[in-house]
């Protein structure tokens, strides 16, 4: 890559930067960009991002918190297209966020039955205890 200017160098990040500013480890970082998310420049070994880098990791996190898997973010970072008013990436993040909902409500529904089960085996149990007696 080529060498950025003095002056476009203001508002860039070093790796330890962003791996401070998000409690991240570079290992992290650079394991985003062997996956193709994030594009540092090079100055030699130094990698230089760039503050769209900074918002892509920014909203990789956000997304890994919110249960998204690279891949779901790569479609809606390659969906990025202001001047149609990103309308498709919104109605493709909408899908993505109904599914995670979906998969919540039933991870929920799967713990009550389990807590229901584990106080049913539990009053067992105490039945057996209590007859042995």
């Amino acid at each position: 890559m080529t060498k950025p200017s003095k002056e476009k160098r203001k508002n860039t990040y070093s790796i330890s930067d962003l791996s401070r500013e998000f409690d991240i480890t570079t290992r992290a970082i650079r394991f985003y960009e062997d996956q193709g998310l994030l594009s540092p420049l090079r100055e030699g070994q130094k990698r230089i991002y760039s503050p769209k880098d900074r918002t892509l990791l920014k909203l990789i996190l956000r997304g890994k918190r919110l249960g998204f898997t690279l891949a779901e973010s790569r479609v809606l970072f390659d969906m990025y297209d202001p001047d149609s008013g990103n309308m498709k990436q919104l109605e493709q993040f909408l899908a993505i966020l109904d599914e995670k909902e979906a998969l919540l409500d039933q991870q929920l529904h799967d713990i009550e039955v389990m807590k229901i089960e584990l106080k049913e085996a539990r009053q067992r149990c105490l039945d057996a205890m209590e007859e042995g007696q």
